[in-house]
């Protein structure tokens, strides 16, 4: 079910809060990628499935927030059949959001891509479930971790929430999914930001 921000944000509305929403504005309705889901959509999926799991106000903030960096100026993903697809998106917005959200949501954003390489390397079975532009992005973007990896990882303080948020991530890619719209999450968006955004 397509999913579309129709909403423009008012003058009462935080600017980072306001600068959000105008990308998803202008570019979630676009593609994400060669999946069968827009960003808008994918965002809103991950960030549903957080609620689902009961999850704080700042996992559901990253995770619907976590592939910010794809619609951020100068941050859109590529089409699947360009060599690479590593556009290093987890870290396009990652000091921006830590600016303005704090650590506890950019943290997991800025992890996110690693915590797939790490499932990839620490649950055989899990590579097999990534979608096909995913296991192609997780070649791109290093492959499987080696052991200095993986424990630079696990000593993260947010290592785990960025697994919960890589596993949320794999699974918002469906079409037919219904999802809150948008501004049902301005309460956490509202709850998360920082008092010096």
């Amino acid at each position: 079910m397509t999913q579309v921000l129709t909403t423009k944000p008012s003058d009462l509305t935080p600017v980072p809060i306001r600068r959000i929403m105008d990308a998803f504005y202008q570019l979630g309705n676009g593609r994400y990628g060669s999946e069968q889901v827009t960003q808008l959509q994918h965002a809103l999926q991950t960030a549903t499935m957080a609620l689902e799991a009961s999850a704080s106000d700042t996992q559901v903030v990253a995770a619907l927030l976590h592939d910010l960096g794809h619609i951020l100026p100068g941050g859109e993903l590529p089409s699947s059949d360009e060599p690479n697809l590593d556009d290093r998106h987890e870290e396009l917005a990652y000091e921006w959001l830590r600016s303005h959200f704090g650590d506890a949501v950019a943290e997991p954003v800025r992890l996110h891509v690693a915590a797939k390489r790490y499932l990839c390397s620490t649950r055989p079975e899990y590579e097999g479930s990534l979608s096909p532009t995913s296991l192609k992005s997780y070649f791109d973007q290093g492959g499987p971790m080696d052991d200095a990896e993986l424990a630079e990882f696990r000593s993260g303080s947010f290592f785990e929430q960025a697994i919960q948020l890589r596993e949320w991530d794999d699974r918002a890619k469906d079409p037919n999914k219904v999802t809150p719209p948008f501004e049902y999450f301005l309460d956490q968006l509202n709850a998360c930001l920082r008092s010096n955004a």
